[in-house]
């Protein structure tokens, strides 16, 4: 049995990926917010948590990544993507002109604007822990409506307004499941590599020389962002995902050569891709090739070749 710590409460997005994986067997617990599951983690509490990483219209969930790079460490096992839909919740015989006040997560509110422009601009938005969160109050009476996912009404008890009120159809949201720092998932073809860089202090071509550790050496980013540490203005790290493994020639060669030029590499994980999309070689970036030419200079250095 594993035990299992996530965004709560009862009915979030996060809940629904979760299941994608998780066994009868296992332990759902859910939290109120990110730091929460994840702290469950370190504590001993739980033994993986599922947070939201990134939506693909919002963009990054700023609290996971930073939890994930400055808190007590973890590592990310793997990835589950789930397609997002809105629907707007409310109390059973609850009408649309009674809408004075909506409850949502703002990643969710920010993908429904379009839909709150045009048929409640004078509501106001109250932003919950999540979309989950904003369906409980509304069940408790707290707002008039709900920004949620559909099938929360039935776990709340409430009524589906209107469905599919997102900006964007096709939206998506990435989780990532963290754990203790342990053994590394073996390689399967189709992975992602994760690491926070910290560069020792802002100054020109910081950014370029982090991705030219990457760029020489073939390893494609899939994903980068940069944050604050929260020591002064000016001080930043990189959150950075990249294609391949850890255990790959040309993937280590490239930590190795970041570890060298910044102040501090905190690695988070090697764990298989969701879309099982294999990261693009050449004859030059492969483990073979990197293989051979350190077989090359050693002999150099051995005096047999020149």
């Amino acid at each position: 049995m594993t035990r299992y710590a996530y965004l709560g409460p009862i009915g979030t997005f996060t809940e629904a990926a979760l299941r994608t994986v998780a066994t009868a067997s296992d332990s759902l617990i859910p939290f109120a917010n990110v730091t929460a599951a994840l702290d469950a983690v370190r504590s001993g509490d739980a033994d993986r948590a599922l947070v939201p990483i990134e939506n693909s219209v919002e963009g990054v969930v700023a609290r996971t990544l930073d939890e994930l790079a400055i808190g007590e460490p973890l590592v990310i096992y793997g990835e589950i993507t789930l397609p997002v839909t809105f629907a707007l919740l409310v109390t059973k015989g609850k009408s649309a002109t009674d809408i004075k006040k909506i409850a949502t997560h703002p990643h969710a509110e920010s993908q429904c604007r379009s839909y709150i422009a045009k048929n409640y601009p004078a509501a106001e938005i109250i932003v919950t822990s999540s979309t989950a969160a904003a369906a409980a109050a509304l069940s408790k009476g707290e707002f008039d409506a709900a920004i949620a996912a559909p099938n929360t009404a039935e776990t709340y008890g409430l009524e589906v307004l209107a469905s599919n009120i997102g900006d964007n159809d096709g939206a998506v949201t990435r989780f990532v499941l963290a754990g203790k720092p342990g053994t590394v998932p073996p390689r399967t073809g189709h992975d992602r590599t994760s690491l926070a860089a910290f560069i020792g202090a802002d100054h020109a071509g910081a950014l370029l020389e982090v991705l030219t550790e990457f760029a020489v050496r073939g390893v494609n980013l899939t994903f980068i962002q940069s944050r604050p540490t929260g020591r002064e203005l000016g001080h930043y790290h990189f959150i950075i995902d990249a294609e391949g493994h850890v255990s790959e020639e040309r993937v280590g060669d490239a930590l190795t050569g970041l570890r060298r030029i910044c102040e501090d590499v905190r690695y988070l994980g090697s764990y298989p891709r969701a879309d099982k999309i294999a990261p693009t070689t050449t004859k030059a970036t492969t483990d073979e090739s990197f293989t051979a030419a350190d077989s090359w200079l050693r002999d150099v250095r051995a005096g047999k070749k020149i």
